[in-house]
């Protein structure tokens, strides 16, 4: 639902924030006021190509915005390929498309979550979508307002026009979706198990030289006997014994100057050569003293005493290390073939398992997943013949129940199309068009037809198509072949008044539509009967209607008024939602074309009257 809107420098419009309501909401003002701007904003945010031009002159960017709530089970109806679907035209749930982008919704709405959705152009050219904060492609800006919007009037952002979405309203109104849903479920199964026997159905030479292979890759990886991290250890091992001699010359030079007599130092009592151990020994021994005649040394001292105590551990492991120091080439051989093996096997397997090697956590790892992969497909392939079996016997009950299932899914869809056309026509008659006639196709599948003549899709083995005769005498033809806008915003309204028939409630499919145009050409009982339509929908969708006529804008939940104003030699476009004694003026101008007391006074009773029917 439409929540909050805000739009700058968009055509003849500067600043304008709005606040919508649900229920039926309705676009009024005088011709030329602006209202096809307000809608073409919304066409613009909704994803419609746009040029430059919609930028206010003297302005370097326009601008649309919207605060949109959505209802956790709102599906679409349009053919929305969403990067997870099994099926192209499979209904995506609003909140599904946002996760599968990592586009997190705001839970703070009244009406549910909610989302920000911003769209701009610049004088350049260019410009920027963003829902929530989230950068995004127009491409994918019209699917997600798809999900939540239908703009009827110009052929644009119609689900009506799209032949995937017919089956879908077919499907609702027949109350067999829950059926669809899980027909789909074994189709998607039944072709999975299908390309599962083609995968098995390898020839048994394949299978043999792959085993062979996948055996010999086992044995030479399990006979190696890998450890983790033991690359990275013997690669140090082999610096250490290939440079012997350096570290052996640094280790006996360090050692010197440690615990060996090295450093020329003159003493008073004539010696010269001391080390570092007992030069600190002998500076502890002062610092003692020292501390004894002055207290104010006590710090010193202690804190050298900790050095000195360190000094002496430092050596001990010294000279362990200097002891244990040694070369040995039978180990330097060991290192290089071990190394060469292991350096054989991560070139022959690991590079082979690229995706999962960047996940494991030594190089080694990567080698370890190829032989458990192997493992595995020697388990699959060793045992082929037996899952051929069971897959044979999975297809054909699967195909059985897709078969049965497919034949109720006939009858029934058959049953409801029939009731669905005389619904239908019957309503557009009463909205004006009494010569219409209306018709929903179900047709078998065309293409790639299965042995027995029959092609099964994911949803069933019938396409759906809505043909319509708008005047007498005329052949049926597509809806998108439908000249008129307002006739086709009618037909939408008819649709949605049948799917509202038998008690049956909506819940599916947009949460909020837009009627432009629907009052073309029409007036008198059709007006009221197109009022009528508007609000009984409107209970359950939010609606908003551009409108010229009294007898349909009376009827609204809610009211805004379109206006031209001309301020500083500047021309200004503004809407706004109207007080009770606003409404009651505009009424009375769309009835008379003025505010005489004789209109109000026909104002009243229409805002009185329809005002104890809602």
């Amino acid at each position: 639902m439409l929540e909050e809107m805000s739009i700058r420098n968009y055509a003849l419009i500067d600043t304008i924030n709005l606040s919508f309501r649900p229920g039926f909401n309705v676009l009024t003002g005088e011709t030329g006021a602006g209202k096809s701007i307000i809608v073409g904003s919304l066409g613009f945010l909704m994803g419609a190509k746009a040029e430059t031009d919609v930028i206010r002159s003297g302005c370097d960017e326009a601008s649309v915005s919207a605060v949109i709530s959505i209802n956790k089970t709102a599906l679409n109806d349009e053919n929305v390929k969403g990067k997870n679907a099994v099926f192209s035209d499979s209904p995506l749930d609003v909140n599904e498309w946002l996760r599968m982008r990592d586009i997190e919704c705001e839970e703070d709405s009244g009406f549910g979550s909610t989302v920000i959705v911003r769209r701009n152009i610049k004088t350049s050219g260019r410009g920027s979508i963003f829902i929530q904060n989230v950068p995004v492609t127009r491409q994918d800006l019209c699917e997600f307002m798809a999900l939540l919007f239908d703009l009827h009037g110009q052929h644009n952002h119609e689900s009506l026009l799209k032949k995937g979405s017919h089956r879908v309203f077919l499907d609702r109104f027949a109350g067999i979706e829950d059926e669809v849903q899980d027909f789909s479920r074994i189709f998607l199964e039944l072709t999975e198990k299908r390309r599962a026997l083609e995968s098995s159905l390898k020839s048994d030479r394949e299978r043999e030289e792959r085993l062979e292979l996948l055996n010999y890759a086992v044995d030479e990886i399990q006979r190696a006997q890998i450890k983790a991290g033991e690359i990275r250890e013997l690669e140090q091992e082999l610096q250490k014994l290939n440079d012997f001699e350096k570290l052996a010359g640094y280790i006996n030079t360090a050692s010197s100057c440690f615990t060996e007599g090295s450093l020329n130092v003159t003493q008073g009592d004539g010696s010269g050569v001391q080390s570092v151990l007992s030069l600190a020994r002998r500076t502890k021994n002062a610092l003692d003293n020292a501390s004894l005649v002055d207290s104010s040394l006590a710090e010193i001292n202690r804190r050298f005493e900790n050095l000195y105590y360190e000094a002496e551990d430092i050596a001990g492991e010294f000279r362990a290390y200097k002891d244990s120091l040694s070369f040995d080439p039978k180990r330097l051989e060991e290192v290089n073939e071990r190394l060469s093996l292991l350096y054989k096997l991560k070139k022959k397997y690991a590079g082979k398992q690229s995706s999962q090697e960047n996940q494991a956590g030594s190089e080694e790892d990567a080698i370890l997943i190829y032989r458990a992969d192997a493992e595995k497909e020697i388990e699959t392939l060793c045992g082929a013949e037996e899952n051929r079996d069971k897959l044979k016997k999975t297809i054909s009950a699967l195909e059985k129940e897709i078969v049965a299932k497919a034949q109720i899914l006939k009858e029934k869809r058959t049953a409801a199309a029939l009731r669905l056309s005389r619904l239908i026509t019957d309503i557009l008659k009463g909205l004006g068009m009494p010569n219409a006639g209306f018709q929903t196709i179900v047709n078998p599948r065309q293409n790639a037809a299965s042995a027995e003549g029959i092609s099964y899709g994911p949803y069933g083995a019938e396409d759906v198509q809505f043909m319509i005769s708008a005047n007498k005498g005329e052949p049926l033809k597509e809806l998108a072949k439908i000249a008129s806008g307002g006739e086709l915003s009618r037909v939408m309204l008819a649709i949605k008044t049948a799917l509202l028939t038998d008690n049956q409630k909506e819940q599916g499919g947009v949460e909020t539509l837009v009627f432009d145009e629907i009052d073309a050409g029409i007036g008198g009982e059709v007006a009221l009967k197109v009022g009528e339509y508007l609000v009984k929908i409107g209970k359950f969708k939010q609606i908003f209607c551009v409108t010229h006529l009294a007898s349909i804008a009376v009827r609204a939940d809610n009211h805004f008024k379109v206006e031209k104003k001309t301020e500083g030699g500047r021309t200004y476009t503004g809407i706004g939602p109207l007080s009770a004694e606003g409404r009651r003026k505009e009424i009375a101008r769309m009835l008379a074309g003025d505010t005489g007391s004789a209109a109000l006074a026909h104002a009243d009773e229409l805002i009185q009257k329809y005002s104890n029917l809602r």
